[in-house]
């Protein structure tokens, strides 16, 4: 399969995946992932095939040097712990964004003062 195109994350089968799944763990539907991966048979999935998501990035009104990007495995509670700021700051800072359906790629305002100390 192509690379992804713009607006989308890719994506590996695992075992006991369905459309239906996926798009639930993604907040998207099984017609979108339909429509965007033509050539997969949703019935018919492989364990490591790839395929493509849609995610939605909320987009949240900051200076680009406070933009974080999320990465596999983020959540408030480990930005928190990682940049020493408490989860009510960190969700004062991005309001509309859901903590609990944040997306790879998702954009989320982080003081960049605070990220930049060394491990």
């Amino acid at each position: 399969m192509s690379p992804c195109p713009r607006g989308t994350i890719s994506y590996r089968i695992k075992p006991g995946d369905t459309f239906n799944d996926i798009a639930k763990r993604f907040n998207t539907t099984a017609a979108s992932l339909i429509s965007l991966n033509p050539g997969v048979d949703p019935k018919n999935l492989r364990i490591d095939q790839s395929i493509c998501i849609p995610v939605r990035r909320s987009v949240v009104p900051c200076s680009p040097e406070n933009r974080y990007i999320i990465k596999a495995g983020d959540t408030y509670s480990k930005l928190s712990q990682k940049y020493d700021l408490s989860v009510d700051t960190i969700t004062a800072l991005n309001p509309g964004v859901n903590p609990i359906n944040l997306q790879v790629g998702q954009v989320i305002c982080l003081p960049a003062r605070r990220r930049r100390r060394p491990k």
